[in-house]
């Protein structure tokens, strides 16, 4: 059986426009936060985009600005702030308050063959910040940089 993975988006700025300026705003704020806090790792910025208060979702991560930025730390290196997403973004989508990003993973089977499944994150937007985080990492999966699934 061959590996196929999901058609990634090759045009991001068509993802990130929105007739709606609401919705275009809040995928603007999710995806530089991803640009330059989840995929850079610069854990100091966190607050230009994450508010104080920010609800986690994923178990593995702690709560609060705090807790994002003790996470990155932990999780990824520093690196240059690249101008796009370098992980294999498949759709960015708002709807009011929220905005999901979805994203290919590749990933290795017991036999070390290639298989590809799809990452997805929300979050809930308030007064223009990132106000609550899910995903579906598990308690028992060992903390990842995503920056290293890239196709």
């Amino acid at each position: 059986m061959t590996a196929t993975p999901p058609t990634v988006a090759e045009d991001h700025a068509a993802l990130l426009a929105s007739p709606d300026p609401k919705l275009a705003a809040n995928k603007r704020l999710v995806y530089d936060m991803y640009r330059i806090v989840l995929q850079a790792g610069l854990a100091d910025r966190a607050g230009e985009f994450i508010a104080d208060d920010y609800v986690q979702h994923n178990p593995n991560a702690g709560q609060g600005l705090a807790g994002v930025q003790d996470y990155i730390r932990k999780t990824r290196p520093e690196r240059p702030i690249a101008d796009t997403l370098e992980l294999p973004l498949i759709q960015l989508i708002a709807e009011g308050d929220y905005v999901t990003t979805s994203f290919v993973r590749p990933e290795k089977d017991k036999d070390g063959e290639t298989y590809y499944s799809t990452w997805f994150d929300l979050y809930r937007i308030e007064n223009g910040k990132i106000a609550e985080h899910w995903d579906p990492m598990l308690k028992s999966d060992p903390p990842i940089d995503p920056n290293d699934k890239k196709l």
